[in-house]
């Protein structure tokens, strides 16, 4: 429960009851303190119950000092980039929610190095780096997200991947540490970073990019954007890729072959543009995807014999 000051009795797991306003205003401007706050603003599936409080650092320092702050009252953490890949339940978040967002979105351009705010989207990046007249982001453009999570994830797309551009990152570990990781720290993978396993959050990040010519940049750009924007249903909410890839298959493919294209539950719906994604038509509900889901995996089961497996992170309170 909430009060009018900002109280929140975490219900369950014998969670404490916290003012997070009181507690977060130490490190924190109030308005980068936010309560209850629907997730549905901040993931590109425009779905998602409330987190009881969220907070959006500026700066690795303030983040440093939200996650000890967060380790001494042992709350309940989630870290979330630009949301472009998650699906939040119904019931939402409880506990905390720290966003690396707009705060620290920051770009700086040192000769042929960019160094990024975590919160800064993937494509404002590789725009800056066209203005800039440097090569090796172009695939970047359209990616939704953040570079944060490209990072976290080593995003890729059209022979292009994070881990080819990273030359180093800055970090927050789950003590409240501030840390730099080289390239080779980092030991990305397909789809893979150590964020995934050392839970630091993902601050700054360092590109080492090459010199090029800016109209071919931008040509480069125009084109993959295009290809986008051709292909898939970029005019709806949704959270990218609904499915992972099986090896040896397009999920795509597998699902449009199961006859699934069109396919909805509530106003969740299997585009009819590229069936490897799942599009929020209007109100739909988390509880919508996930049954839509269920029914695509069973279809395709019964069709291919191929188990399909969400790409979406799920997150949130049952």
């Amino acid at each position: 429960m909430r009060s009018a000051k900002g109280w929140i009795r975490l219900p369950k797991n014998n969670l404490p009851e916290c003012d997070f306003v009181d507690l977060f205003s130490a490190c924190l401007p109030r308005q980068q303190i936010l309560l209850a706050e629907p997730m549905s603003r901040h993931t590109t599936f425009a779905i998602g119950g409330p987190a009881d409080c969220m907070v959006l650092p500026a700066s690795p320092i303030e983040a440093a000092a939200v996650l000890q702050l967060t380790l001494r009252q042992k709350l309940p953490l989630t870290v979330i980039g630009n949301g472009s890949n998650l699906l939040v339940r119904d019931k939402g978040i409880r506990g905390l929610v720290l966003k690396v967002g707009q705060p620290m979105s920051q770009l700086q351009r040192d000769g042929d190095f960019i160094l990024a705010g975590a919160g800064a989207s993937l494509t404002s990046v590789a725009q800056y780096a066209a203005v800039c007249s440097l090569t090796g982001l172009e695939f970047a453009v359209g990616i939704p997200g953040s570079i944060g999570g490209a990072v976290f994830m080593n995003a890729g797309a059209y022979d292009g991947e994070m881990s080819r551009v990273v030359d180093g990152v800055t970090a927050v570990c789950p003590d409240g540490v501030i840390r730099e990781f080289s390239a080779n720290e980092i030991r990305f993978g397909y789809r893979h970073s150590v964020f995934q396993e050392n839970h630091c959050v993902i601050c700054e990040v360092r590109l080492r990019l090459q010199p090029g010519d800016a109209s071919q940049i931008e040509a480069t750009m125009a084109d993959l954007t295009h290809k986008r924007e051709s292909k898939q249903p970029l005019e709806w909410p949704s959270a990218g890729s609904t499915f992972r890839r099986p090896p040896g298959f397009f999920a795509g493919t597998l699902v449009e072959q199961a006859g699934c294209k069109g396919l909805c539950c509530g106003d969740a719906q299997v585009s009819e543009k590229h069936a490897g994604f799942v599009i929020n038509t209007g109100q739909a509900s988390a509880a919508d995807v996930q049954q839509l889901i269920r029914l695509v995996q069973e279809k395709v089961k019964a069709k291919s014999g191929v188990d399909l497996w969400p790409e979406v992170v799920i997150l949130g309170e049952e």
